[in-house]
């Protein structure tokens, strides 16, 4: 009887590696194509009066602005700073929604790195009660 129960545990032992090893190389072929991905990831927002366009990468940062000629005409300096800042804020918005949705097909929704996607605090990263990719609750 107790062969019996070994031989069950073994063939649990190996089903559940062979999953987590299905897992990790689905995750390696994959971070190439993720990457390439992230690093090529741009997001455009355009103010409502049309007359700013900002385009951001995947992490927020500025790589494009584009002020219409005619700004400087219906905007005063410190409208046109808030303007440029809100514009880019939107595109920031955008690229962290595209990346969180990238990565939602290899991290679990409720795991501390996608909090970190969704609300940017370093505190989310370090909770240790988030299960593992591929752990059972």
């Amino acid at each position: 009887m107790a062969q019996t129960a070994d031989r069950d545990g073994n063939r649990a032992l190996r089903a559940r590696l062979d999953e987590i090893h299905g897992q990790y190389q689905r995750l390696r072929s994959d971070l190439d194509h993720i990457q390439r991905r992230l690093t090529g990831l741009r997001a455009t927002a355009e103010s409502a009066d049309g007359l700013i366009r900002a385009t951001v990468g995947p992490r927020g940062q500025l790589v494009d602005l584009h002020l219409d000629r005619h700004v400087h005409r219906d905007l005063d300096p410190a409208d046109l700073s808030r303007a440029i800042v809100a514009t880019t804020t939107a595109a920031a918005a955008k690229a962290a929604a595209e990346v969180e949705r990238l990565m939602a097909g290899y991290l679990p929704a409720d795991s501390g790195p996608m909090r970190f996607l969704r609300d940017d605090d370093l505190g989310s990263l370090p909770d240790r009660s988030s299960p593992a990719p591929g752990d059972r609750p």
